[in-house]
């Protein structure tokens, strides 16, 4: 019965998104010549089917057994004056740090030989849309996660925090992947864009641009870069 449930949430997913991304990318198309059904999509779609049914347990069970560990470290008195403050301070502060951390930690997946192992599965694809966006080795992704939700865990952020914010990374990353190119100017430098993500994507393994969500980060540390085509 817990397996019909998953398998229906897993197709409602894949519905919602097919329904979302799918015309985006042919009004708004990054590459106009990619096709839906480009080559490796069938691959692509089962590391979709992967991430949702089989190994999404795996990292949440991994990631309540550091959130056990790591939710004493600081004290009582800060967790229940963070969980105090409105809920948009509480999601902007949780962006923040968690943008700061994983910004470190995917230069470090691009750097330390180690890493790069599990890193380049996400790396091997060549088209890249929305479904390419779950290609992503199992321990790769306890890696980002985990550190995208550190500060959470450390801070004592509560659940209804997380999951918006979760919700929210979820949807972004699968969008800055998507073959899509929208024409928002400047705007992008503050808060991203497919093709700051592409550029990510080069066969160059230090291309840059390996901010989570805003590319302040990138900006900062002189990591940005976004040439006038696709990659």
């Amino acid at each position: 019965m817990e397996f019909l449930n998953l398998l229906k949430a897993t197709g409602i997913s894949l519905l919602f998104l097919i329904i979302v991304f799918v015309p985006m990318e042919k009004v708004f198309p990054a590459k106009e010549n990619q096709k839906l059904f480009r080559p490796n999509w069938l691959l692509d779609l089962a590391f979709f089917l992967g991430q949702y049914l089989l190994w999404s347990s795996l990292v949440l069970g991994v990631l309540s057994y550091f959130d056990t560990i790591l939710s004493g470290i600081v004290p009582d008195t800060i967790q229940t004056y963070i969980q105090s403050q409105p809920y948009y301070l509480q999601a902007i502060a949780v962006l923040v740090l968690s943008d700061f951390i994983i910004y470190w930690g995917h230069r470090l997946q691009h750097s330390v030989g180690f890493l790069w192992r599990f890193h380049k599965v996400h790396h091997s694809t060549e088209h890249l849309d929305w479904l390419a966006a779950h290609r992503e080795h199992p321990i790769d992704s306890i890696y980002t996660i985990g550190l995208i939700n550190l500060p959470a865990f450390i801070l004592g952020f509560p659940l209804e925090t997380l999951a918006g914010v979760i919700a929210f990374r979820g949807i972004w990353a699968i969008y800055i992947h998507s073959n899509v190119r929208l024409p928002i100017g400047p705007v992008k430098m503050l808060i991203g864009a497919p093709e700051l993500h592409h550029w990510h994507h080069a066969l160059d393994r230090k291309a840059g641009n390996y901010a989570n969500i805003s590319p302040l980060m990138d900006i900062l540390f002189g990591t940005y870069t976004c040439p006038d085509k696709e990659p």
